[in-house]
């Protein structure tokens, strides 16, 4: 009998939409924008989680970073920025852990006068700013896992002997060779000195999948050789690469006991120093992205409770409207649990119709963002998809509730009585 009425109930509300499809469709408008909403915030965000994953899994999964602040503080308190910064020493006595297979000490310099018309990097007549210098030990292609366009690598000679050598990053040695010409063997000229490029690094991905980072303006020198030329920079940071991944635990704990023994922390003190790992890389980004989603579903929810009170206020007129045809409903046999199922699910429906036209209007959109942002795949979750169809026949429930029980508590004598 229930599910009889129920279908009863669909198809008069069904009915009902036909009938009047202009004014359905205005009430449901609110409806459809908030789920396009969601769908189309989620299908961007679960694109650029993707990219990050894939972004991580190119870094490789055994890998540790070791630094003396957190990379995740925007600003550093006084206590964090009193530690004591980690040395090369500290970086070489992890390699005689058990598992670590290499280890790479890492300093950078930005030339931050480079506005005041400072040259960063010369050839002949050619030159480009912004450049990152960075140095590091011959460990580099074994930690970071990089390919060569042209050239190589510094040899452990080379970083034994503070070698004036150089590899260039894709964009710097675009940006100072001409297209074709060859940079291996070539004198470039770097903060007052002359260094010979023996290799150029292929072009870097970042989280949009751009190719295009900082980090593509490079110059990359033997650990050494960037002492002699930056010798006020006194921290490193230590990248840490070990054998299977399975001994992350164990090396991440070995290297907490080596550096709290070598940094003299007591044994009741936290850390001074930070370990990372590309998983904790993912879990804070995914902490960003989750907050920026809430937020968004916050900010599109005002659309869907604008709907859902454009449905109430529809469905209130249809009682009034209606108010005679519930009389005679009432007079042959129709009990308050009918009306009120009638008008509830006719309330749904007009959500649940609304649901559909933003989850085809999201699935669009989502095609126009992949089309339009290229770097960014974005992509439908699945979850994301259900959840916003049920929110909104949620709505439908909630601000259909108090319409229905209005139609079911007509008096139907003076329902009858209505003109």
């Amino acid at each position: 009998m229930r599910l009889r009425d129920s279908k009863e109930s669909v198809r008069m509300a069904l009915d009902t939409l036909r009938t009047n499809r202009l004014r359905s469709g205005l009430t449901i408008l609110g409806i459809v924008i908030g789920v396009t909403t969601v769908i189309g915030i989620s299908s961007f965000i679960n694109g650029l989680n993707l990219n990050v994953e894939r972004m991580v899994q190119s870094i490789g999964t055994n890998l540790i970073w070791v630094y003396h602040l957190p990379m995740t503080e925007t600003e550093p308190t006084a206590e964090l920025l009193a530690r004591r910064k980690l040395t090369y020493e500290d970086a070489m006595a992890m390699k005689s852990l058990a598992h670590v297979v290499a280890v790479d000490p890492g300093q950078s310099y930005k030339d931050s006068s480079v506005n005041m018309g400072a040259v960063s990097v010369k050839y002949q007549g050619t030159k480009i700013q912004h450049t990152i210098l960075e140095g590091n030990s011959s460990d580099y292609k074994k930690t970071n896992d990089v390919n060569l366009t042209a050239g190589r690598f510094f040899s452990d000679y080379e970083a034994a002997h503070y070698s004036n050598v150089v590899l260039l990053a894709h964009d710097a040695a675009l940006g100072l060779f001409k297209k074709g010409e060859d940079p291996i063997g070539k004198d470039v000229q770097i903060a007052g000195d002359v260094f010979t490029v023996i290799g150029v690094l292929d072009k870097q991905t970042d989280a949009f999948g751009t190719g295009s980072t900082p980090r593509d303006n490079m110059a990359l020198f033997p650990f050494g050789t960037f002492r002699k030329i930056h010798p006020e920079q006194t921290g490193v940071w230590i990248t840490v690469k070990y054998d299977d991944p399975k001994n992350k635990a164990l090396v991440s704990d070995e290297i907490e006991e080596l550096m709290r023994v070598r940094r003299k922390v007591a044994v009741e003190k936290p850390d001074d120093f930070e370990i990372f790992s590309p998983e904790s890389m993912l879990r804070f980004w995914n902490q960003i992205t989750s907050g920026l989603f809430i937020f968004m579903f916050a900010v599109s929810s005002v659309g869907l409770i604008v709907g859902g009170v454009g449905v109430m206020n529809i469905m209130l007129v249809s009682v009034t409207e209606r108010t005679r045809e519930i009389g005679i409903r009432k007079a042959i046999g129709a009990t308050k649990r009918n009306i009120m199922l009638q008008f509830t699910v006719e309330a749904m429906t007009l959500c649940a119709v609304g649901g559909v036209l933003g989850v085809v209007a999201g699935a669009v959109l989502t095609v126009i963002l992949r089309f339009a942002i290229s770097t960014i795949q974005t992509s439908l979750s699945a979850p994301w998809v259900i959840a916003a169809f049920f929110i909104s026949c949620l709505i439908g429930l909630v601000f259909g509730i108090y319409p229905a029980w209005k139609a079911a508590n007509l008096d139907p004598i003076e329902a009858l009585r209505y003109e």
